[in-house]
């Protein structure tokens, strides 16, 4: 055989290796394409199967006679009694806030304020009447918390407030006594315990013996009860303690103003301080035998309500103070509930008071 001969049959050799790989490869190809068909072919299996059952669901949905119980409610023969309650705390009258130091976010003085209590008391009644509905109310209970003056503990409020303390005192008792009582026409019956604030002292520093007596508010307060004495409707009960207990309905309160609780910055805010405050209380108040379910207060400047702690606003509002300590502003605000004689507390809601377009700010 020549050379020739035997390169050609290397070749050929060569090529048929070629081939058969060649075919080799296709087979394999066309049996992983079978395979990925295969497993399409399931996928698409399992989705038909399960879009059928979902069909033969609705279709038996719509052909089922399906017969919902018919629900009737018989309209109440009488109204549900409650008594009303609204807080008044931290109303700083006569101390002035100007508008340009906060960015106009608030404005307060006299005039403003006198505007504010009126429509404290209005929608007290708005809310009790208009707002909550099928309610004979047995009447109201009026907490005040204190800080109804901003008074002389700081010498920039002895400089910037409306009035000297004293001055003060005769201007708003008029007022706050002619805000009870268009409450006492509205309600029938009024009750007023009341515990003073730290703002209202005559010391630089806050006391504990004679705390009360030796408070502005505590003779505002006096005043008031004297004021209503032949009034049957309106009657006061002005502690001569820093806290006051008081019950409704079997629900009993404990009436403080709230400087007592310290701290609050942080993520937690007032909830640390509120917390420590509301369980050392509660231990206090256990010790003595009398126990609260209730802690009403204010100082706080803002309204909350949580398990067992009711917070009052401020009618205030938010002040140059809590500008520069970069709080978050809240509108100026009171607390108002129900007490319900099986429930105790049911029904809070805020009272707005500010209206800035007749308060011409």
């Amino acid at each position: 055989m020549s050379l020739a001969d035997e390169v050609r049959e290397q070749v050929e050799a060569q090529q048929a290796d070629a081939d058969l790989a060649r075919e080799r490869l296709a087979r394999e190809s066309a049996a992983r394409k079978v395979r990925s068909l295969e497993a399409v072919l399931r996928l698409l299996s399992v989705e038909r199967d399960g879009l059928k059952q979902q069909l033969d669901f609705a279709l038996g949905l719509q052909s089922a006679k399906l017969r919902a119980p018919k629900w009737t409610r018989k309209p109440s023969k009488r109204s549900g009694t409650a008594v009303a309650c609204a807080l008044l705390t931290d109303t700083h009258f006569d101390e002035i806030v100007n508008p340009a130091e906060i960015d106009g976010l608030n404005a307060y003085n006299r005039q403003i304020a006198e505007k504010r209590l009126r429509r404290w008391a209005e929608k007290v009644c708005v809310l009790a009447r208009e707002y909550i509905t099928g309610v004979e109310y047995d009447g109201l209970v009026v907490p005040i918390a204190g800080d109804i003056f901003s008074g002389n503990i700081h010498e920039e409020l002895k400089e910037t407030n409306e009035a000297t303390l004293m001055a003060s005192v005769v201007h708003w008792i008029e007022h706050i006594e002619a805000a009870i009582r268009l409450l006492a026409d509205e309600f029938g019956s009024v009750h007023c315990p009341a515990v003073v604030g730290n703002h209202g002292r005559f010391t630089r520093k806050p006391v504990a013996k004679r705390r009360a007596q030796d408070n502005v508010e505590w003779l505002l307060y006096r005043m008031l009860e004297r004021a209503f004495r032949d009034d049957p409707r309106v009657t006061f009960a002005v502690s001569d303690a820093a806290d006051t207990l008081f019950s409704i309905h079997g629900t009993n309160y404990l009436l403080t103003h709230g400087d007592q609780f310290r701290g609050g910055s942080g993520i937690s805010g007032m909830f640390s301080p509120l917390m420590l405050g509301h369980h050392r209380k509660t231990r206090r108040q256990m010790a003595a035998g009398k126990p609260f379910d209730w802690l009403v207060m204010g100082h706080l400047h803002q309204f909350f309500v949580g398990k067992g702690i009711i917070v009052g606003g401020t009618m205030k509002g938010t002040d140059e103070y809590a500008y520069v300590s970069n709080f978050a502003p809240e509108p100026p605000q009171q607390a108002f509930w129900i007490n319900d004689p099986e429930h105790g507390v049911t029904i809070t809601a805020p009272v707005h008071v500010m209206d800035r377009k007749a308060e011409g700010w």
